[in-house]
């Protein structure tokens, strides 16, 4: 029987693939092979390729919005999500959107992600509070997944201002595990390359799923990450690489895909590697 929450799909994925490996799907034509400059369709085609390269070694896919709206591709993201859900719907759908906004807006987000999209989870930013969650969580069966501590270096600026003697970011941890998931699906996104953070998130928070992006064409340590958020049970993350995969340089013989498929299958045996 298919799982029939996020929580649920994405346990089941870490276990029959033996992976916390997700692939970021952040199509960028200017790096596409020559073979699809100038197709209509290019982006669906070139993710589709990396999908079927990749999916059986990958948790997660994770498409990144701004990517394909900014190119005005939305509805190759439409038929993208359709073909994951239609040819791997084992492997949950993580739409990274970052949304923000509240009241009758995040309700249009949520609907954005969740019916168009057809996305098992959906990225947050929880700046204005718990009234930027809410919406989401009405889905009762769908991922929210709430910025927490990013990879990025200026995520400092706020996430480590001190809230009662704590930075804010543990703050966000707390309320999130004690008070907002209130539909038992919540996840934090929490970058690799603050492995110390990481593992203070994952004292507060129990078991809960960690979106950690960073690894890759970021930096951030594997070692160090699985090591740091790592649950008892040899899971609870999902470690992104986007990047790194998607414009894998070919070695001798290999068409991109199969380049995406060697560097995903070293990051999968990597993160497994520092699991016992």
């Amino acid at each position: 029987m298919t799982p029939t929450t996020f929580s649920d799909k994405l346990s089941a994925a870490w276990t029959a693939h033996q992976s916390l490996l997700c692939v970021g799907l952040d199509p960028d034509i200017s790096k596409f092979p020559g073979d699809f400059k100038g197709k209509s369709d290019a982006i669906f085609c070139f993710s589709k390729a990396i999908i079927d390269a990749t999916a059986d070694l990958a948790c997660a896919f994770k498409p990144q919005i701004a990517y394909f709206a900014a190119l005005r591709a939305e509805e190759q993201l439409e038929a993208i999500c359709e073909y994951l859900r239609n040819t791997y719907p084992h492997i949950p759908i993580v739409l990274d959107a970052k949304r923000g906004d509240i009241g009758a807006t995040a309700e249009q987000y949520a609907r954005e992600a969740f019916e168009r999209y057809g996305a098992d989870a959906v990225t947050v930013n929880p700046y204005m509070g718990f009234d930027s969650v809410a919406p989401y969580l009405e889905w009762k069966d769908r991922g929210v997944i709430i910025l927490c501590r990013t990879s990025n270096p200026g995520g400092s600026d706020l996430q480590f201002l001190q809230v009662d003697g704590k930075p804010l970011y543990q703050h966000v941890a707390r309320l999130v595990a004690e008070k907002w998931n209130t539909s038992g699906q919540c996840g934090l996104v929490v970058g690799a390359t603050f492995p110390q953070e990481l593992a203070e998130v994952r004292r507060i928070v129990g078991d809960m799923p960690l979106l950690v992006p960073g690894i890759g064409a970021q930096g951030g340590d594997v070692a160090a990450t699985v090591v740091a958020g790592k649950t008892a049970g040899g899971a609870g993350m999902m470690i992104n690489s986007s990047r790194a995969i998607l414009y894998a340089a070919p070695q001798a013989g290999e068409e991109f895909a199969q380049a995406a498929r060697r560097v995903a299958q070293e990051t999968r045996d990597a993160i497994n590697q520092h699991l016992a």
